[in-house]
This record gives C-alpha cells, structure tokens and sequence, in this order.
C-alpha cells in the first residue's frame, strides 16, 4: 500500500490565493506521476489559511477531478464546522466510495477508513481561538477502540499537531497540549506504524510510542529551522514536497518526494 502524504496547503481567496493553490496543484500533480500510484492521498491540516467557508469552496476547486481518495485532517487555520459543512463528517474530499466510521464527537472532524491491507485512523486536534492542539478523551477513546477493531493490520494514525518536542522553540509552544494520553493509546497497540503529522512546515522524524512520528513539509512554504528561542521566526525558500509510506507487509519506508525544485513529471488533472 502507498500513502502521500501532503500538508499545511494553507488554500486561501484573494490577492493571496495563486501561491498556495498552485503549490497545492503541483504537488498533486506530482502524485499521479507516481508509479505505480498511490492508494490514497493523507493532507494533515491547515487545509485552508483562515477557515472561511469560501477557502474550503476554493479546496474543493483545487482538488477538482483529481482521482484518488484523498482524506483531510483539520489543523489549527482551519474551523472544523466549516471543513465539515463542505466536505462531510469524513472529510471526504475525494473518494471512491470507501465510506469512513466517524466518531470522536460531533464537532471534530475525526473518522477511520478500511483498506485491505492498512486502517487509516484521522482525528481532529482544532481548537477555535488558540494554535495549539488538543485530541481530548472522546477522541482518544476513538482512536483506541479503532486501533483494537483490526489489531492484524497496520494502522495509520494522522493528525495535525506533533505531540512532541521537535527541537523548534516557537513550533513546540504550540504543539499537541495531550500529547502524553496520546501516547498512552498509541502504545498499547503494536499495528501502529506510522503516526502522521503536519504543522511544522518541515519534514522531521522521531520515534513516537513504539511507533515513528512522521512530519510532512508544507506544499506552500516551509518554516526556517530556528532552534534558538530568541531567534525570529520566519518562513525560508526551501522546496516544497510530500511524503510517500510505502507499506508491505507489516514494514513501512517512507521517501520524501520534493515537488518546487524538482526537475520531475507533473501531471495535470
């Protein structure tokens, strides 16, 4: 099974809409390059810059016809009620007709999907008026009981916020606040064998609970690393990209594909 794995498109309206959609467009582009293709698409969050309704109406543009499931997680920029009031409870964005369980309560995004080889479990970490991040009990109760359904095959957990320190002083105030819980329930379940995440605009690995915490780069800009706490906090013109996890068996390898500075095919939709 492939996973690509997108994020932080940061979708807007106005003045400011062409960079981010076209970075979003490109790297979509780049994943139907891919062979052979994809079984899904995996953005974790900030799926558009201010959560308007209009932003989502623009997403659901940019995806347009394009051909795989595709599976979005609320981040901190966006408004879950709004995610969902245009793409449904399962944030289906594209889909082809592989229904997701919801669950978690009713205003998170939070949902898990069936594929024969792998279960993709998405929770909602979005809280209105604040950029960090919490799952909460209702959610990780979700998680849990979705880890133990199909404890034979590997699980995919997705999410926006890291739940750790990455070593980025302004992007670790601002992490996952339940981490710690979080953790809890991913260690009681050994089929976990990936933890995906967004957020931090920059590709970054740790092992995680047993398992391995994987950070996608952003399709529209990346964040400097700035590991000094007096340090400014800015963006930097490194290449955009996406993660591919490439699953067999119970081993999973993930490759970063880069997208901007890339001399590779892309392909229009």
């Amino acid at each position: 099974m492939l996973i690509a794995h997108l994020s932080d498109p940061h979708i807007t309206t106005g003045p400011l809409a062409a960079e981010p959609a076209t970075g979003l467009y490109r790297a979509l582009g780049r994943v139907l390059t891919l062979e052979p293709a994809p079984d899904c698409v995996v953005i974790t969050g900030d799926l558009t810059d201010h959560g308007r309704p209009e932003e989502y109406a623009a997403l659901r543009e940019v995806l347009g016809r394009f051909r795989l499931p595709v599976h979005l997680v609320a981040g901190n920029h966006d408004l879950t009620a709004n995610l969902v009031a245009e793409f449904g409870p399962d944030a289906a964005a594209a889909s082809d007709g592989r229904g997701g369980r919801v669950g978690g309560g009713p205003d998170r995004a939070s949902y898990s999907v069936d594929y024969p080889e792998a279960t993709i479990v998405v929770l909602d970490s979005q809280v209105d008026g604040t950029a960090a991040g919490t799952l909460g009990a209702a959610q990780l109760s979700f998680l849990d009981s979705e880890l133990a359904r199909r404890p034979e095959l590997p699980a995919f957990v997705c999410l926006h916020h890291p739940p750790i320190e990455v070593g980025i002083p302004f992007m670790d105030g601002i992490r996952l606040t339940d981490g710690p819980d979080f953790a809890e329930v991913i260690a009681r379940h050994r089929n976990v064998v990936r933890v995906l995440a967004g957020h931090l605009h920059r590709t970054v690995s740790a092992n995680f609970a047993g398992s391995t915490l994987s950070v996608a780069p952003s399709t529209y800009r990346q964040i400097d690393l700035c590991t000094r706490s007096e340090a400014p906090f800015g963006y930097v013109h490194e290449p955009t990209g996406f993660l591919l996890h490439d699953l067999t068996g119970d081993t999973c390898v993930t490759h970063l594909v880069q997208v901007s500075h890339a001399a590779a095919p892309v392909q229009g939709y």
